[in-house]
């Protein structure tokens, strides 16, 4: 059994998601030098699946993997080995039409929104520009209204289509990112750390209007994050990445009240909280393992303070541990956690 196994119908499955990247030396210095190909291994046996209204977050330590799955799911990049079905097409294989409509129904939140908007479009022309291009809307009245219909959505005033990117705050471009992205009526929407370069308080507002705005529209989400406090708000179920694995996944309540994995123990540790104040906390030591050089076994055993023989040598397969989770961890499955 995989992550990918549901009983609910699923709108986006990823199956076995590879990605590798050849990091090799020029051909000519790989001769003289005598060097293998390298590769780098930034995704590998990815499997999940996000039920129709419902969003997945996926979380870990930069680094992990997070942001390519992201643009494994969305076709930005072709896998290297596995495939992602949206609704039951293969958007991996989609070509031509068939792979302009499936895109045409998914949309990207990215995590610096200035970077992500053209500072030399007005703000009109930004929220406008997917559903122009998409045929949404026709002619200048139509584009005008859905793009007022849009900044009011997202809390912003219609005449602010005529004003510039630089002459808002964070949190406002942010929210035109997110109008941007709504304006060609997508059904999944991914959002790549849209909180992280903003200040806290700007992140609540920014996190309550996705909320409002899924539960209005019915939006089917996949939040990348590595803040797993911004997660337990968002998600309805929680996918822990760890050196381009997932290494645990299941319901968001069951991921953060009975974590099960080392890791996604560890990683709750290092989250303030004042109700744990007093409480001895185990940070993550160590530093994430080169990915293209990755230790043996388990990937996790040189951080893990459970680790073994076992760990060190033999790979975990994912494996259920009976509360709704799966889980790839030696220590989990022979019951040396506690």
């Amino acid at each position: 059994m995989s992550p990918a196994d549901s009983a609910a119908p699923p709108l986006v499955v990823a199956e076995d998601l590879a990605r590798y990247f050849d990091v090799s030396s020029p051909w000519l210095e790989r001769l003289i030098g005598r060097e293998p190909r390298r590769r780098l291994r930034a995704v590998d046996q990815a499997s999940f699946a996000i039920p129709r209204g419902r969003t997945l977050a996926l979380v870990g330590e930069s680094g992990c993997g997070k942001s390519t799955v992201a643009r494994l799911v969305t076709g930005l990049y072709r896998p290297s080995r596995g495939r992602v079905l949206f609704d039951g097409v293969d958007v991996t294989a989609a070509r031509g039409a068939a792979g302009a409509a499936v895109r045409r129904r998914m949309q990207m939140i990215f995590q610096d929104p200035y970077a992500s908007l053209n500072p030399r479009w007005r703000v009109g022309d930004i929220v406008a520009e997917p559903a122009r291009v998409q045929a949404v809307v026709r002619g200048r009245a139509q584009c005008q209204a859905l793009v007022a219909e849009l900044l009011q959505q997202v809390g912003l005033h219609p005449d602010d289509a005529r004003k510039y990117p630089h002459q808002f705050s964070g949190g406002q471009r942010q929210r035109i990112s997110i109008a941007r992205a709504l304006s060609s009526a997508p059904q999944f929407l991914v959002c790549d750390e849209p909180t992280s370069a903003l200040d806290v308080s700007v992140q609540a507002q920014v996190l309550n209007l996705l909320a409002d705005l899924q539960t209005r529209l019915g939006l089917t989400c996949l939040f990348i994050s590595h803040n797993l406090a911004v997660v337990e708000y968002v998600a309805d179920d929680i996918g822990v990445m760890y050196l381009g694995r997932i290494v645990e996944f299941g319901p968001r309540d069951a991921v953060l009240s009975r974590p099960a994995h080392p890791y996604t123990r560890l990683l709750l540790d290092a989250v303030p909280d004042l109700a744990m104040t007093g409480r001895a906390r185990t940070p993550v030591g160590g530093e994430v393992p080169n990915p293209i050089d990755p230790p043996a076994g388990c990937a996790f055993h040189p951080r893990c303070p459970w680790a073994d023989a076992r760990c060190r040598a033999e790979p975990p397969a994912l494996w259920v541990d009976g509360r709704g989770r799966v889980v790839a961890c030696h220590a989990v499955q022979e019951g040396r956690l506690g």
